[in-house]
């Protein structure tokens, strides 16, 4: 699985400070554990994280190749506020079996199984996470989640990465006019796909371009779409698809 660094937020202030940045309403983190990201003023996405309650502080579970930007950033932010950020000396683990104690269910979707975090080394159970994603159309870190990409295009809502009552924060308003003002008209599905095409390429229909294939399991990938195009057969260099 791709490595994860878990960092703690401690302080008077942690609370107030994550509420007014990041997609989740942080209020939540009394039931378990949270999914949420953090945006550009725009609303485009920077990082997806998880956070969860511990004796003290607030944990960040995020991959570790946004943590060092996202550990940057949120010390811009942070200016006079009572907050202290720093690593936590814990690992996570991960599986979709038996959950051992002190474990967590991942918020996104049952399927995903449970996450605890703890000073053993960073491990997971095996499972077959792709399959598992393509399947129900969960987006990875880096891989369909971009700089590019907005919350509602990626399926965030479905995942319960997203709170519309909380009030504002970072990129709150381009993503609430985006749910309550208009249409989508791209965002992520799954595809039936057969023949060979390589994550990142290219889906054209008629000769128009229509999005970009990401994750594959089997049969079935996770494709970036123009709805408009994407209702008949679709290409991806050698393989023909269909939306699902």
């Amino acid at each position: 699985m791709p490595s994860r660094r878990i960092l703690r937020l401690s302080g008077a202030d942690t609370d107030s400070f994550l509420q007014g940045l990041v997609s989740n309403d942080i209020r939540k983190l009394d039931q378990g554990l949270v999914y949420a990201a953090l945006l550009t003023p725009q609303g485009k996405y920077l990082a997806d994280f998880f956070l969860c309650r511990d004796d003290e502080g607030v944990l960040l579970d995020i991959a570790e190749s946004l943590a060092d930007a996202t550990l940057k950033r949120l010390s811009m932010y942070k200016l006079r506020a009572a907050v202290e950020i720093g690593d936590s000396g814990l690992n996570l683990q991960r599986g979709t079996g038996p959950a051992p104690a002190g474990a967590l269910p991942d918020p996104r979707h049952p399927t995903l199984g449970w996450r605890a975090y703890t000073p053993a080394p960073e491990s997971d159970d095996g499972s077959d996470w792709d399959a598992i994603r393509v399947a129900h159309c969960i987006p990875e870190t880096g891989i369909e989640l971009t700089p590019d990409s907005y919350l509602l295009e990626s399926g965030f809502e479905a995942l319960n990465g997203l709170d519309f009552r909380k009030g504002c924060y970072v990129g709150q308003e381009v993503t609430a006019r985006m749910k309550h003002k208009t249409e989508l008209r791209k965002g992520l599905a799954r595809v039936a796909i057969e023949g060979a095409a390589e994550p990142g390429t290219e889906i054209t229909a008629d000769g128009k371009p229509v999005g970009v294939l990401h994750t594959r399991a089997g049969d079935h990938a996770i494709a970036y779409l123009r709805f408009d195009r994407a209702g008949g057969e679709m290409s991806a260099g050698e393989a023909r698809l269909r939306r699902l």
